[in-house]
């Protein structure tokens, strides 16, 4: 139990912030921060305004990430960094690192950092003495004989077959941290494997995965902290039915199928009572602590599906690569320490500029499902109206992040990132090196066209075209007269000073993945910290659950549905008109 803090201040109450404000309302009145005129002022920008992140923590790892495309000058640097400063960013990191309970409303740790620390960097390792801490190794150790095991062919189904599938069965942290992964990591996964994720308890989630996948191979994995989370455990049970009557159709001996159980599920659990009634075995079970949030779990044995789909040397890596982002954000100063410099751009927007919402694009297929990750990182975790104090925020806090992988995005919503009336500030992300060269004439042509792109992107966003560049490239003079030409010209114009933020890499490999997702995860507990409110619980997902459970029972019958307004009960009458059993 850490010591009592003081309740946060509000962001508003902040001298910085009152600095900030000022700023703002000058460049309302007479616009000065933009992008053009400030390149143009400053040759030197993208110098002063980028940071080069190296790591030689585990495999060497170099992200270049470039803050030049920003509103930002030196004026408003400086103030954002008496921000983080008085709110306190250092101080709360140092808590966190400490082991001190900063998740106040649950009165817990939140120690995913130790998760990857391999021990051998004191000034991250906690000083607290939380249960679990110390079983961090034998936790990996246990992941990595099993993984071997299963990757190898040693561990045999109940037939005597080789595991080819891989079924993880979790939602929310359970789901999106590994099968994103997996997808970032698909050219480090052994081929011979195949890897599903089902989440949703939409029954057509399992059952298009069970379509796919042989009883005599496949191997569930299934992920609950508690092991009563709803959707996970009737996810669980369907397959375990559907494995058993598979297993008693080879078998003839029903009593055989439900010992086979134990070769085709194992447990991502603490609740070790339920897992051996589900038929699985207490030493096939690959426990984690209360102090790993979800959105934080893919670095403990949540991420068993990693490591079995890229090995767990490629595992270790990521945690490795995620460990070197974890010193740098410990140890650098806060005018060159990366997440803290991306939390404060994101405060500037949304607190000043209004920005609502941040685009995530990566330019690499394989991270895909990279924003959609970070909806559940972000969303969830500063999704709050209420500071750590319990006083009602009177400022927007957690932006909505949305996102898709370049070039899909550019045909789809890119216009109203140019065009529109919304401000959007986006991250843009992209390898120099792609795994891939589908042409053996030309290696490289996709890559060079794809990073084309994602150059030229964030140049257009932030410097536009003009009215007078229009005119002089349709050939139509100011006062032509002609009302379609007009028209035309008006429709061509971009207004540019649309801010973006460059991450570059010189290749997607584990540990550059493990660096790119500690640094937003600290991005967004920095800007936590600067908005008061409680990075780490999650309440607005329970108030759903509870009206759910009290739903279900009434969906029988008519006559049992009380208690509800009128368009739930209206709802709900016309479900059960029309529903086939």
């Amino acid at each position: 139990m850490s010591p009592t803090q003081p309740p946060p201040k509000l962001l508003t109450s902040l001298p910085a912030y009152q600095t900030l404000q000022s700023i703002y309302t000058t460049q309302k009145s007479t616009p000065t921060l933009t992008l053009r005129s400030l390149f143009d002022k400053d040759p030197q920008r993208f110098e002063k305004l980028s940071r080069a992140y190296e790591s030689t923590y585990g495999p060497p790892t170099q992200l270049l990430v470039d803050l030049s495309k920003n509103l930002i000058n030196d004026d408003v640097l400086e103030a954002l960094l008496q921000l983080a400063k008085e709110a306190g960013v250092e101080e709360q990191r140092d808590r966190m690192f400490a082991g001190e309970h900063i998740n106040t409303s649950e009165d817990r740790a939140v120690l995913h950092t130790a998760l990857r620390n391999f021990g051998d960097s004191p000034s991250l390792a906690p000083t607290s003495n939380e249960a679990g801490v110390s079983e961090v190794q034998e936790v990996l150790s246990h992941m990595e004989k099993f993984t071997e095991q299963i990757r190898s062919g040693e561990w045999k189904g109940f037939t005597g077959k080789p595991i080819t599938a891989i079924v993880n069965i979790g939602i929310g942290g359970s789901d999106l941290g590994p099968s994103m992964v997996v997808n970032a990591l698909t050219p480090y996964t052994q081929r011979s494997l195949r890897a599903f994720f089902v989440s949703n308890i939409d029954g057509t989630h399992i059952a298009e995965t069970l379509r796919e996948c042989d009883a005599e191979t496949t191997l569930f994995v299934i992920a609950s902290k508690t092991f009563t989370t709803q959707e996970t455990m009737e996810n669980a049970g369907t397959a375990k039915a559907w494995f058993i009557a598979a297993a008693a159709s080879k078998l003839s001996d029903a009593k055989k199928a439900e010992d086979a159980v134990s070769k085709h599920f194992v447990a991502v659990s603490t609740n070790t009572s339920s897992v051996t009634q589900f038929g699985i075995s207490p030493s096939n079970m690959f426990p984690f602590w209360d102090w790993v949030g979800g959105r934080y779990s893919l670095w403990s044995s949540i991420g068993l599906s990693i490591a079995l789909m890229v090995g767990y040397p490629n595992f270790r890596q990521l945690l490795e690569g995620a460990h070197g982002m974890d010193l740098h954000f410990k140890q650098t100063k806060l005018e060159d320490n990366i997440p803290i410099l991306l939390g404060l751009l994101g405060v500037w927007y949304g607190d000043f500029w209004g920005a609502q919402s941040v685009a995530v694009l990566p330019y690499d297929q394989y991270m895909s499902r990279f924003a959609e990750y970070f909806q559940q990182a972000d969303m969830e975790s500063n999704g709050k109206s209420v500071t750590r104090g319990g006083e009602r925020v009177n400022y927007q806090t957690g932006p909505i992040l949305w996102g898709a992988s370049g070039t899909n995005g550019q045909h789809s919503f890119y216009q109203l990132l140019h065009q529109g009336t919304k401000l959007v500030p986006a991250d843009f992300l992209a390898p120099c090196t792609s795994h891939n060269a589908p042409r053996a004439d030309d290696p490289t042509l996709h890559h060079r066209i794809l990073l084309s792109n994602f150059f030229a992107q964030t140049e257009a966003l932030a410097f536009g075209k003009s009215e007078v560049e229009v005119r002089e490239e349709l050939g139509i003079k100011e006062g032509s007269g002609d009302t379609q030409k007009e028209a035309l010209v008006k429709s061509k114009v971009f207004e540019g000073n649309r801010p973006s933020t460059s991450v570059m890499f010189p290749l997607m490999t584990p540990a550059t993945l493990g660096a790119l997702i500690s640094m937003y995860e600290h991005k967004i507990f920095t800007q936590g910290v600067v908005w008061g409110v409680n990075s780490f619980d999650q309440m607005g997902v329970e108030l759903g659950k509870v009206l759910a459970k009290n739903i279900l029972k009434q969906l029988g019958k008519p006559e049992d549905v009380k208690g509800h307004d009128s368009s739930t009960a209206g709802l709900i009458h016309y479900y059960q008109k029309f529903r086939k059993e």
